[in-house]
């Protein structure tokens, strides 16, 4: 048996269409200039995101995206965020699932990495 999982991604300065499913902030930090309402949030797992050592060091260069990814899975094995991705994996089991995210760059962040360790998950569990 194969789960499918529906795990979107959506910047939270872009247009914020209301999505079907739970709506989870992934980031440690709280958007700059964006009101709780305006995001129509479920759940924020600000520990889910990368550390702040990780995220400065990273910058958003993409020249550093592959080690980034590699640095972030490595936190994400943790006991503390392994219960966070216990707890995104169950809401993507129940449905659609949207990762918000600031980052300018929708192709290398931290809702990416995310989504592909939980779908890992999932195909692991089937």
């Amino acid at each position: 048996m194969t789960i499918a999982s529906d795990i979107r991604l959506q910047r939270v300065y872009g247009d914020s269409a209301p999505s079907k499913g739970k709506r989870v902030l992934v980031d440690r930090v709280w958007p700059r200039g964006r009101k709780k309402e305006s995001l129509a949030l479920d759940l924020w797992l600000r520990d889910i995101g990368p550390s702040d050592e990780l995220r400065s060091w990273f910058g958003h260069r993409p020249e550093r995206w592959e080690e980034f990814e590699r640095r972030y899975r490595a936190e994400l094995e943790q006991p503390p965020q392994q219960q966070l991705l216990d707890q995104l994996s169950a809401l993507a089991r129940e449905g659609p699932v949207t990762l918000l995210y600031g980052a300018k760059d929708e192709e290398r962040n931290q809702a990416v990495v995310l989504r592909s360790v939980v779908e890992e998950r999932l195909a692991a569990e089937s």
